[in-house]
């Protein structure tokens, strides 16, 4: 399911499968969750071979987002498609999980980031 491409102290990448729904995201949450057990503070999921994203992958990426913060890490989401960049935006959720454009831009972008909490008060205001 969840195929991690690089790890390097507590940081891990991992591509996400083609299709995030009801069928896989349980499983890819359980990978997360192993991950974040294992060490991993900053995720990075390189989602560029998703072809599919429905909400039960959505509440998925909520839940490993907690997990992470728990532990003072991250999520970080990478080369997501056009499509979903824009169903992103339509439904605020770019407020929520900021899209990189590559995995290097993830791994780049700033150690500390507002927690999934206080993202969610500024955008509802």
């Amino acid at each position: 399911m969840l195929t991690v491409r690089m790890r390097q102290g507590n940081t891990t990448v991992a591509r996400l499968p083609e299709a995030v729904d009801y069928d896989t995201a349980s499983h890819v949450g359980d990978e997360c969750k192993s991950l974040i057990k294992q060490g991993c503070r900053t995720l990075v999921l390189d989602a560029s071979q998703v072809q599919y994203l429905d909400s039960s992958g959505i509440s998925m990426l909520i839940m490993v987002t907690r997990a992470l913060e728990e532990r003072d890490g991250n999520l970080r989401i990478a080369d997501l498609s056009d499509h979903y960049q824009q169903v992103w935006h339509v439904l605020g959720l770019d407020t929520m999980f900021p899209i990189a454009p590559t995995v290097n831009a993830a791994l780049e972008s700033p150690a500390t980031e507002p927690s999934l909490d206080e993202r969610l008060d500024t955008s509802s205001m």
